[in-house]
């Protein structure tokens, strides 16, 4: 049968005791203490009723307070046969309670035998048991009939606004767990971009750094093969070296850029061009600071333009435009082509894919291609 709104069960949340403040529960409890303890009192002081006959009585108390402990575990794991069966089992002691003369303790747990149901048990099983219950303390209750029927209609709108108040503290509580569930995975997802950005940052310092080593030790290596004289070979590692040198810069760099301790853009792109041959670096537009992660993707950008350059267009001349503009920042790097070095075909071939994965990200975009003299690569990032 398809559940609806007679058919379901207040949620475990609602009915649950976690979900509730810790002053609610000490309520609670206090309330089920005092009504106990005045059954157990009414039992002991009726006067109709002495020695073993106010023992079994007692006894019948007790058992209904088992029986409600029963009926309470029993709706929260929604068990619907058994939560009837406690709930006949509570309406027969309170029968049993008024036979004998205990008029109150049968007046209690018809009540609260209508109050729990409304308030924990399905609609569609809830109104039949209510109804039997109100129905049996109306029938006894001798008070007038105004009186009973506005008592009896208040304990029913008592259950059902207990039933509506639970759920809404279940449904506050589903909600809660939800958001630290989503807070949870936020943290997460941010936590794995991190990393990904710190990866991304030592990929491309190691790359940029190791690549220009590799061109020079391999143009090492052949001059070696070729027997070229001294001078050129030690030309060749001095440089290698210098590249190693720049590379351990680089790296204390990132080191500082995932520290939050960046150098100015303008300051590292006229250290970067310092140390390429033929190359100059142009900025235009109202200079402004830039969140790390525009930043950092221009810095490593212009890095693999240009070493780029000096793998595949060996002694050409390097234009470095960057523009400050009022939404986005454009690095445009170009060369005026020339011949492909010793190395044009060495490595791996993502030196592109990184930096337009990189622009991507930080929802920009990369455009490289040759022109009519070289190569060129522009970036646009938004700020």
């Amino acid at each position: 049968m398809t559940e609806n709104a007679w058919t379901r069960w207040p949620s475990r949340e609602a009915l649950g005791p976690a979900e509730s403040s810790g002053a609610r529960r000490l309520l609670g409890w206090v309330v089920r203490g005092l009504v106990l303890g005045m059954l157990l009192w009414g039992v002991f002081t009726g006067g109709h009723v002495r020695g073993w006959g106010a023992i079994g009585a007692a006894a019948g108390v007790l058992l209904a307070a088992f029986f409600s402990w029963a009926l309470y575990r029993t709706t929260l794991t929604h068990r619907l046969l058994p939560s009837l069966a406690l709930m006949t089992a509570l309406l027969t002691v309170a029968v049993a309670a008024q036979t004998v003369g205990f008029r109150v303790p049968a007046l209690v747990i018809w009540c609260g035998c209508a109050v729990t149901a409304l308030e924990r048990l399905p609609i569609a099983a809830a109104v039949p048991v209510a109804t039997v219950a109100l129905a049996s303390y109306a029938a006894v209750n001798d008070d007038a009939w105004l009186t009973t029927a506005v008592t009896t209609g208040g304990l029913a709108l008592a259950g059902y606004v207990l039933r509506l108040d639970a759920e809404a503290r279940g449904n506050a509580q589903r909600l809660l767990v939800q958001e630290r569930a989503a807070r949870a995975a936020e943290a997460d997802s941010a936590a794995l971009a991190e990393r990904a950005r710190i990866a991304r940052d030592i990929h491309d310092v190691l790359a940029h750094s190791l690549s220009a080593q590799l061109v020079h030790l391999e143009a090492a290596r052949l001059l070696i093969e070729r027997g070229a004289d001294r001078e050129q070979i030690l030309e060749r590692v001095v440089a290698a070296r210098g590249m190693a040198r720049d590379g351990l810069a680089e790296t204390r760099h990132s080191l500082s850029a995932l520290r939050g301790e960046l150098t100015p853009l303008e300051d590292f792109l006229a250290q970067l061009v310092s140390t390429t041959d033929n190359a100059e670096a142009t900025i235009t537009g109202e200079r402004s600071p830039l969140p790390a992660e525009a930043s950092q993707a221009v810095r490593r950008v212009a890095q693999e333009a240009l070493t780029n350059v000096r793998k595949h267009a060996t002694g050409a001349k390097v234009r470095l435009w960057l523009e400050y503009g009022e939404h986005q920042v454009t690095l445009v790097v170009r060369d005026s082509g020339g011949p492909p070095g010793d190395l044009a075909g060495a490595g791996a071939g993502y030196g592109l894919l990184g930096m337009r994965e990189r622009a991507e990200l930080l929802g920009g975009s990369l455009e490289a291609g040759p022109d009519e003299e070289g190569f060129v690569v522009s970036l646009k990032v938004p700020v």
